[in-house]
């Protein structure tokens, strides 16, 4: 099969191998007026074929936003969903990646891409209406990690809080208070004062997304509220439900 230029050219190539030990393809040419050998190193590629649908109907979500992103959580790229749906991505291959999709009154997800040799990937990116995280007191979001001993908000903290900027926005009339909570690790005052530090970055950033500063408190109760009663002897995983922020509608 003539695969173009660089390998073919107008000129006679011919006699092509290809040592599948090496992943390295040798063919002969007389392209420059002599025959020689050459070398042809393959490219390896996978399509990633992204389809964002309605978790509950199956219904393809046209006009949906679907970023890609690299190993270590940057965003590639950035394209709209075509009326079925669909996104096509060529990506490496042996190398992991993360699909985040968003729309209109869904709660965003991400989806990961395990690494692969070749061939295509199917990723099927359901997402939930957004009422589905509105429960009659609470709004229901995965954890919203800190990193150790700090306060600001990470890319994995603002892509669940971006959850709670839609439900707000569905909702003009809401109003949320943010209860930030650490473990036990450390000591009261300490723990007091970094769950407000924490509170009060939640709270920034959801007003900086244009949410009214009237419409959303903050507050950190530090670790007089755990989940999980379990005193010195907790595991980390207890540890890890203590350390928690909880988004109470304080009115709908």
């Amino acid at each position: 099969m003539n695969v173009g230029l660089p390998i073919n050219s107008g000129q006679d190539d011919f006699a092509f191998s290809f040592n599948d030990r090496k992943n390295i393809g040798f063919f002969s040419s007389n392209r420059t007026g002599v025959d020689q050998l050459y070398s042809a190193t393959p490219i390896c590629g996978v399509e990633a074929i992204v389809m964002v649908r309605d978790a509950n109907t199956g219904k393809p979500l046209a006009s949906a936003r679907v970023s890609i992103l690299d190993e270590r959580n940057n965003v590639i790229e950035t394209r709209t969903a075509d009326a079925g749906g669909k996104v096509v991505y060529n990506v490496d291959c042996d190398r992991a990646y993360t699909i985040q999709a968003s729309m209109t009154g869904y709660e965003q997800n991400s989806f990961p891409i395990a690494k692969t040799h070749g061939g295509e990937v199917n990723v099927m990116a359901d997402l939930k209406p957004i009422e589905e995280i509105i429960d009659r007191e609470v709004i229901t979001l995965n954890d919203i990690f800190f990193e150790f001993d700090k306060s600001n908000i990470t890319k994995e903290a603002a892509f669940e809080l971006d959850k709670l900027v839609e439900v707000m926005k569905s909702h003009p009339e809401m109003t949320i208070m943010v209860k930030a909570h650490t473990d036990n690790r450390g000591s009261d005052q300490y723990n007091m004062n970094l769950s407000n530090r924490r509170a009060k970055s939640t709270v920034q950033y959801v007003i900086s997304k244009g949410i009214a500063k009237e419409r959303i408190s903050g507050q950190g109760y530090g670790e007089s509220q755990p989940l999980v009663d379990c005193k010195d002897k907790c595991t980390e995983e207890e540890h890890a439900k203590n350390r928690r922020s909880e988004f109470v509608i304080v009115k709908k």
